[in-house]
């Protein structure tokens, strides 16, 4: 037989059972340790999805802003572009305008009258009336508008006056 059975010692039990009820006690408070860091866990897992949902909100929410700038500026650009072709067709416009308002305050003149005789048309020739324009001439003339200007090309055709003489090009 062996000596410590032998041997009346109870302070080892005693000791085993002591260390037994610290390590009971230690597991029990990491376990409840343990649930409140789980808990912990899963509130910031919660704030963390929200705060990933705001990210994904924020970045979307700036490439929309980055499209509508880009938007803009071709808008802008657009609009720019427009208003350089139609801005020199108005200046062409009003300075026609005024050449018309000018020339309907003017007397009109009689081109090839002396004296106080009518003028009268030779054969392949048109006197000019009034309301006439090269159009309306050529058209009535059963001509071309490009021929009755070349055989006429010292005429402004924006300043018909009426008894103006015309020559008429060949059918």
């Amino acid at each position: 037989m062996d000596t410590i059975s032998r041997e009346n010692n109870s302070m080892l039990p005693v000791g085993g059972i002591i260390v037994g009820v610290i390590a009971l006690l230690l597991g029990g408070y990491s376990a409840v340790k343990l649930s409140s860091v789980n808990r912990m866990i899963t509130a910031h897992e919660e704030k963390m999805a929200r705060f990933d949902a705001l990210e994904s909100q924020v970045s979307s929410s700036a490439a929309s802003s980055e499209k509508a700038t880009r938007d803009l500026a071709s808008l802008t650009r657009s609009t720019q572009e427009a208003f350089n072709q139609v801005g020199p067709v108005l200046a062409n416009l009003q300075s026609s305008i005024t050449k018309l308002e000018e020339s309907a305050k003017a007397p009109a003149r009689v081109a090839g009258k002396t004296g106080g005789a009518p003028a009268v048309a030779g054969p392949d020739e048109y006197i000019v009336k009034g309301g006439d324009t090269g159009v309306k001439i050529a058209n009535s003339k059963g001509v071309s508008v490009g021929d009755l200007q070349a055989v006429n090309q010292g005429v402004n055709w924006n300043r018909l006056a009426v008894g103006q003489k015309l020559k008429l090009p060949k059918k």
